[in-house]
């Protein structure tokens, strides 16, 4: 759960989650909606990819990201029941 919040903490990292949501994409794609290097992406993207929250797919030469919801279903389930847990 560490590496997730630590994934989240950066704001380019969310805004990368953002464009995920919208449709998947590769490395060049996500990279022309930042001022920042490649390098620099890719080194979001791994974080990203180590906590689960994106998948990287391999098509051709590219990697295709996209949005792991099934580990963003888990931190909202784990949120609710840190909340109901608070009201007992």
């Amino acid at each position: 759960m560490n590496s997730i919040f630590k994934a989240l903490s950066d704001p380019t990292r969310r805004d990368i989650l953002a464009l995920l949501r919208e449709k998947d994409r590769s490395a060049g794609e996500i990279a022309d909606h930042f001022a920042i290097s490649k390098p620099s992406i890719s080194h979001h993207l791994d974080l990203l990819k180590r906590a689960d929250l994106v998948s990287a797919e391999r098509k051709g030469k590219q990697r295709i990201y996209s949005l792991n919801t099934s580990i963003i279903d888990e931190i909202l389930a784990w949120v609710v029941d840190l909340k109901s847990n608070d009201n007992e």
